[in-house]
């Protein structure tokens, strides 16, 4: 006599579902895994558990990999797993002058979100976004507004310090553009301030000047989305900082709602 039929059906094709299920199974495992995720707590239904442990039975596929340590599938998680990928970058010429990558800081569950242009010699030797005077500026506004940086998130459009602090050109900001996008899609805040021309007409693609575009909402990807200028060009010219932070103020408005 023959193996049984399983679930009253013949076993090769019990087999072909089985076999489904676990590369099915796999392919979403392999996809989380591929975001920084160690664990997910499944729960499966006693029949599949059963499909599953005849399935192992009966096929080669092996056991399914499951780590008994959980791990939070969080936006940490998500922005480490982003970190991992980018590695020692190469993908530009922005690589051979750079000391340090710098990724980004801030609260992965932040509401507001500032994006800058590029890093500068103080953010290359820290590996941390405005650190320099610019910073420094954009810091004590947030003191003055009751904010701290803990509370927010600050990127830049590419992650290596263009040489002698230039504008990055068209093709870095093209290859670093997917970063920074995916950051604001894991952190996914509730306000975004573009800082600067660059960084504003990178996220919009637009070519408005800034002069023109700060101080008024737009959206990015249906994020409110406020221009305003770069802290280094109010410590150029200190008598525009009230235009900052009059933007600011509406900003703040913003996430009240």
């Amino acid at each position: 006599m023959g193996r049984p039929p399983l679930d009253g059906r013949e076993p090769e094709f019990a087999m072909k579902d089985n076999r489904d299920i676990i590369e099915d199974l796999k392919k979403a495992m392999e996809f989380y895994r591929e975001l920084g995720f160690d664990y997910l707590p499944v729960k499966l239904p006693e029949s599949t558990e059963h499909r599953l442990m005849s399935a192992d039975k009966i096929t080669d596929a092996g056991p399914l990999p499951l780590d008994p340590c959980p791990l939070p599938l969080n936006r940490s998680s998500a922005l480490q797993a982003l970190r991992n990928e980018i590695g020692d970058c190469t993908r530009c010429k922005l690589c051979s002058g750079r000391k340090n990558i710098v990724f980004g800081e801030g609260a992965p569950e932040a509401r507001l979100m500032f994006v800058g242009e590029g890093p500068g010699r103080d953010e290359d030797i820290q590996a941390r976004p405005f650190v320099g005077e610019a910073g420094q500026l954009l810091t004590r506004m947030l003191k003055k507004l009751g904010l701290r940086r803990e509370e927010v998130y600050i990127a830049n459009i590419v992650k290596c310090r263009p040489p002698n602090n230039r504008e990055p050109g068209e093709e870095e900001i093209a290859t670093c553009m997917p970063f920074v996008e995916r950051q604001i899609e894991i952190i996914s805040p509730a306000v975004i301030v573009g800082l600067g021309r660059i960084s504003t007409q990178s996220l919009l693609r637009s070519g408005t000047p800034i002069s023109k575009s700060r101080g008024k909402f737009c959206e990015y990807k249906n994020v409110p989305f406020m221009p305003t200028f770069h802290p280094a060009y109010l410590l150029r010219n200190p008598k525009d900082k009230w235009l900052t932070w009059d933007d600011m103020q509406k900003v703040l408005e913003k996430l009240k709602t």
